[in-house]
């Protein structure tokens, strides 16, 4: 597999080449729905969505034009991003093999109506296993009761089980705890709150050479 700029080229020698996908699609469609606790009513799953113009896959290569930033700017910021930059990152991503970004897609449209991403992150521990990590969750509020929330989280997890995590990871406001809970997630003790440390651009990294000879306080866990 190529690398990002190798894949950027092909992809603008040939434009009517078939689109890449971010992982495998056949994914999707052996996950066992019935190994989730979600409770879906009506039924439905990745490969049965629920209606017939909805189709469940992963990001591919031309969703920069089916508004794959657009969804993600209702969730938070996605800045000025250039087709350039899209194909880049995509390349990237597949080339790593542990990102799988998955859409919900009204077909009618041609547009993307939804995405989560499962991250997987590879440890030591645990005889070297993998944990993944839930990020990036959004549906489009004008598809409303269709259960399309609870059909893409539930997706990514199955995802992440079939990939052979060891467990699933996520942080949620408060309001969405609930949600979480009724699909499975739990809530570990001691270990509920998310902490961050944020780098705002080059000005951030200018640190006062005062604050940063002084003592710190003893917060480091034992």
């Amino acid at each position: 597999m190529g690398g990002p700029v190798s894949e950027v080229s092909v992809y603008r020698q040939d434009c009517s080449m078939e689109e890449l996908s971010l992982y495998d699609p056949a994914m999707l469609l052996s996950l066992d729905f019935f190994r989730s606790p979600a409770n879906f009513s009506p039924r439905i799953s990745a490969a049965v969505p629920g209606e017939s113009w909805l189709k469940v896959r992963p990001l591919q290569s031309g969703d920069f034009h089916r508004g794959f930033l657009q969804i993600l700017s209702q969730l938070t910021k996605v800045g000025d991003v250039s087709l350039t930059q899209f194909l880049n990152r995509f390349a990237q991503m597949r080339a790593s093999g542990d990102y799988y970004v998955t859409v919900i897609v009204d077909t009618r449209y041609d547009k993307i109506i939804g995405s989560a991403t499962l991250v997987l992150e590879r440890k030591f521990i645990h005889g070297c296993a993998t944990r993944g990590r839930l990020e990036d969750v959004v549906v489009d509020d004008t598809y409303r009761g269709k259960q399309l929330g609870k059909l893409i989280v539930v997706t990514v997890s199955l995802l992440a089980e079939q990939l052979g995590c060891y467990k699933m990871s996520l942080d949620c406001k408060d309001k969405l705890i609930p949600f979480y809970k009724s699909i499975g997630y739990t809530l570990e003790p001691g270990n509920a709150n998310t902490m961050n440390i944020r780098y705002e651009g080059p000005t951030a990294r200018s640190i006062d050479r005062n604050t940063a000879g002084s003592k710190p306080e003893n917060t480091e866990p034992s």
